[in-house]
């Protein structure tokens, strides 16, 4: 009996269509996001690995307008919700009106049935409100009225937000946080790059017209690639190892949760297709430990106040710690 064929080959055969598409991808999202080329490759991993994104940083860097160029590259629904003290929870998810003609109740669907949705500045909405996201985040399903309406794939949530210090902004909760893939910052561009922004004003000329380069069909295709990159018993050793260490550590009181082992070998996964491998390296996982992890691991000295460049280089000593597997 011949030996059963291996799923890992063919998936490589396939792997300059994937390039071209990845790379057709990136680039129409750099039409209008110009400069940090990056954050545009971890918010496209994001994607991949069907994780939820939380964008970070101050106001006018360019938050929203990578969240709106990434949903305009892909031919799929796309919603805005733009939070705000007094959004209601079924503001959100929907709400049943009653019909007149039929003496029965509708369902009117809310901006959170769609297949990218961007929640703008999140952490301004009341605590109510950004729990209405939270079972659409992890179950990829809404609940209203006693019934469970599941949303179509691909779904993502790309939130903005500004940091906690900011006047008029809640902080979120550990469990809202923990849905979201990976939290990233933008930062402010280079001189350069801010100079090509205020030369070609891309918010205004380019955006508007940016067409869509892949189809949602292609973007579910590109997430069970994912699935099928192999990530080597040593490596998935590596990851538990690094999680269990940050458990254990003496600066950390909330360690890494078995959910964000699993977001950590996912987005290695997505990280390794992106490169064009459809097998996971070290630094793979190394690349998205801070992404994946600063904001589910909680330091003894960040419980009144959440210093993230503190989280980072604690995270960072722990890596050290671990002896890698290659």
């Amino acid at each position: 009996m011949s030996p059963r064929p291996e799923t890992v080959p063919q998936a490589a055969a396939d792997a300059p269509h994937v390039r071209d598409q990845l790379a057709r991808l990136k680039a129409n999202i750099e039409r209008v996001f110009l400069g940090h080329a990056g954050t545009v490759d971890r918010a496209i991993c994001c994607l991949l690995a069907r994780g939820h994104l939380l964008i970070e940083d101050v106001p006018g860097v360019g938050k929203t307008v990578l969240a709106t160029a990434l949903a305009r590259s892909i031919d799929c629904s796309f919603s805005r919700i733009q939070l705000t003290p007094d959004l209601l929870p079924s503001d959100v998810t929907g709400v049943s009106v009653f019909d007149r003609a039929t003496g029965d109740f509708t369902f009117k669907r809310g901006p959170i049935f769609a297949n990218i949705v961007l929640a703008d500045e999140i952490n301004r909405a009341t605590p109510r409100t950004q729990t209405a996201l939270l079972e659409a985040m992890n179950e990829a399903s809404v609940s209203v009225d006693g019934k469970v309406m599941t949303l179509e794939q691909p779904f993502m949530v790309v939130a903005t937000q500004n940091p906690y210090e900011f006047e008029g902004t809640y902080l979120l909760p550990e469990n809202q946080l923990d849905r979201f893939l990976m939290r990233i910052s933008i930062g402010y561009p280079s001189p350069a790059d801010e100079a090509r922004i205020l030369d070609l004003r891309p918010f205004l000329t380019s955006l508007p017209d940016l067409a869509p380069v892949l189809h949602r069909d292609d973007v579910i295709a590109l997430q069970q690639e994912v699935d099928r990159v192999r990530l080597d018993r040593s490596l998935l050793d590596y990851v538990v190892a690094f999680a269990t260490a940050t458990r254990r550590h003496e600066q950390v009181e909330v360690g890494l949760s078995p959910r964000g082992s699993l977001a950590l070998a996912q987005a290695a996964r997505a990280t390794a297709l992106y490169q064009g491998r459809h097998y996971v390296i070290p630094e793979d996982i190394l690349a998205n430990v801070v992404a994946v992890c600063a904001h589910r691991v909680i330091t003894r000295s960040a419980l009144s106040s959440r210093n993230g460049s503190h989280t980072e280089n604690v995270l960072n000593t722990i890596l050290r710690s671990v002896p890698s597997p290659i």
